[in-house]
Formats: C-alpha cells, sequence, structure tokens
C-alpha cells in the first residue's frame, strides 16, 4: 500500500510522520511531497532516509491513500486530482469541511457517514476535534441544547511562522515576520484567524459550523470566544454545556471515562486536571474540572485539553486513515 504525505516538511507534516510510526499501518511506499522548491530535501522515517518529491510526481504513483497538510489552496489545487486517480483524500485544511458532499470526520464520533464512496475525506478543525470527542457521549445520554465555548490555543496552531514570532519574542528579538497583530509572548490576543462580518472569528464559526456537521444537530445553539495563547503546543478549552434531558454528574463523569479516546483526569483535592504541557505529543484527549454550573442546574463545565498538533490534525488524518485500510477499501 502507498501512503502520500502532502506538506511533509511542515509543522504538521514532521508531526504524521512521527504519528505515523507509533500506528504501524501497513503501508508498503512512504511518498513525501513539500513545495516544488523542496523537491529532493531528505525527510527521515523510522530511520530510512526519503527524498521528497513534487505533488504532480505523487499523484502518477497513484497511492492508495494521500494525506494533505499543505494548506487550503493546495488542497484545492491538488486533491481532485488524486481522487481521480483512485486515492481517498484526508484533508487537513479548510479547503472542504463544509462542502455537503464531502464527510468531515472525527473516528470515535461520526465514522459511520463514512462511505466507500468518499474519495475527498475532510478533517475538522482542531479545536472542533478535542471539543467533540468529549461531547459526543454526553449528547448521546442527555442531548445537548447549548455550548458556550472558551478556548485558549497555542501558537503551534497557526503554523511555522507564528512558532518563530512567540520563539523571537522569549528571545528578546524583533521577529523577521509578525503573525499576530499583538505580541504573542507574555500575551494572550482573543482573535484567531481574522474577523467576520459578525465580529466572530473565522476559528470561532469554524467551532460552530463543524461541531452542528460533525454531530449532526445544525440547531445546537453554541457561541464561541477564541484566544491565542502563549503556548507552544497543547489546545485547551474550558466549555459549558446545557442539556435537554435531566442528568447527574457522576453519570457525566462515567460516561467520559468509558469512551475510547478520552482521558479524565479530575481530582480537584490533589490539583489533577489536563493541560497543555502533559497533553504534549500524546494522541488522547484530555477530559477534567468536570462539575454542576451552579447559576443552571441543566448544565456543566468542561476543561479539554489536546495536542493540537496530534489528535487536532496528524492523529486524526492517520486514524481516518486506519479506519479506510479496516474497511477494506484499499
Amino acid at each position: 500500500m502507498k501512503l502520500a504525505i502532502i506538506g511533509a516538511t511542515g509543522v504538521v507534516g514532521s508531526e504524521l510522520l512521527q504519528t505515523l510510526a507509533e500506528y504501524n499501518l501497513p503501508i508498503s511506499q512512504l511518498i513525501l511531497c513539500g513545495s516544488a522548491a523542496s523537491a529532493g530535501k531528505t525527510l527521515y522515517f523510522q530511520n530510512k532516509a526519503i527524498q521528497t518529491i513534487t505533488v504532480e510526481a505523487a499523484i502518477e504513483l497513484k497511492p492508495q491513500i494521500a494525506i494533505f497538510s499543505a494548506g487550503a489552496s493546495t488542497s484545492h489545487e491538488y486533491a481532485a486530482h488524486f481522487a481521480a486517480v483512485g486515492t481517498y483524500v484526508i484533508d487537513n485544511s479548510s479547503a472542504f469541511r463544509m462542502d455537503a458532499d464531502k464527510p468531515l470526520i472525527v473516528p470515535e464520533v461520526n465514522a459511520d457517514v463514512l462511505k466507500q464512496t468518499d474519495k475527498i475525506i475532510a478533517n475538522p478543525n482542531c479545536s472542533t476535534i478535542q471539543m467533540v470527542v468529549a461531547l459526543r457521549p454526553l449528547h448521546q445520554l442527555f442531548g445537548i441544547r447549548r455550548l458556550i465555548i472558551s478556548t485558549y490555543q497555542a501558537v503551534s496552531g497557526t503554523g511555522q511562522k507564528a512558532v518563530e514570532q512567540y520563539q523571537a519574542e522569549y528571545a528578546g528579538e524583533t521577529p523577521q515576520k509578525r503573525v499576530y497583530p499583538h505580541p504573542i509572548f507574555q500575551n494572550c490576543i482573543p482573535q484567531c484567524d481574522i474577523f467576520l462580518e459578525n465580529d466572530y472569528t473565522k476559528e470561532e464559526m469554524k467551532m460552530v459550523n463543524e461541531t452542528r456537521k460533525i454531530m449532526q444537530a445544525p440547531q445546537l445553539a453554541i457561541s464561541a470566544t477564541c484566544v491565542r495563547v502563549p503556548v507552544l503546543r497543547g489546545h485547551s478549552e474550558a466549555i459549558n454545556v446545557e442539556f435537554e434531558l435531566p442528568f447527574d454528574i457522576n453519570g457525566v463523569k462515567n460516561a467520559l471515562k468509558n469512551t475510547a479516546g478520552i482521558t479524565v483526569l479530575d481530582n480537584p483535592a490533589i490539583s489533577e486536571y489536563p493541560t497543555p504541557l502533559l497533553a504534549a505529543h500524546k494522541n488522547e484527549v484530555f477530559v477534567g474540572r468536570i462539575r454542576q454550573d451552579i447559576s443552571n442546574p441543566q448544565a456543566i463545565n468542561l476543561w479539554i485539553v489536546a495536542d493540537n498538533l496530534r489528535k487536532g490534525a496528524a492523529t486524526n488524518a492517520i486514524q481516518i486513515a486506519k479506519l479506510i485500510i479496516e474497511k477494506g477499501w484499499v
């Protein structure tokens, strides 16, 4: 089986290689693509040197699966060409997420909607992925009426240039290129992506629209505020969840503890709760600070943390690839 990674030289591309090694998929040939300028660059997978090639050359090799992590413009330009030669495309960008005919997949949540004929499969936004993994079992049991979301998102979610801005500011230097409209070191910026006409940011509306699509709840009431914080990797989210049905907090905790892909860390007596440092380089979603909303008997508060480069990007994409393989479609 041939598997291609488009954007292998980027931040998520590097993470894909590390995560792929952990999952041990039955790959006979790994095809790595960068930009035309980086073709011929040597990368390493499981101590084996692999030279990058152009995207056009990868299409000619007709891989069974191609994971895209090179931005929406690259996905728009090349995804359909891969699909035309029979490749399953798993796209990490925003290019196809809200297309009605493209599935938006988090395997723990909605693997059942994936069909063999779906050749282009969208990977959701990183902040959406970790949230819906935790929300799905609760929605099944109690029905979610409303979500109030506050995120605390790492700079790596913006890409390598953002990491470089943080590192320059940390060192007391002037960044060569400023990605954010304000300094990020020792600061919090309540703007992830651009502002839209409704004064919400693009990231905030991604969380609204993608969550509704993944959970098949088009009328779900959602409001989000997304904040960039001076953390290198790991997104954190404070979520207020209002339910339709009666519940008890122990039932909520047990549902989360019994859900694949979730680790519950929730012991206030010993200050046990998830943090980005704890979640770094791990594939699961961590949940803590699980408590009744004292202002609303139908609501709870959750604290959800995951590595945005892992479950928020690389891990979820590789889990989709694994699902395709297990279904016998390649």
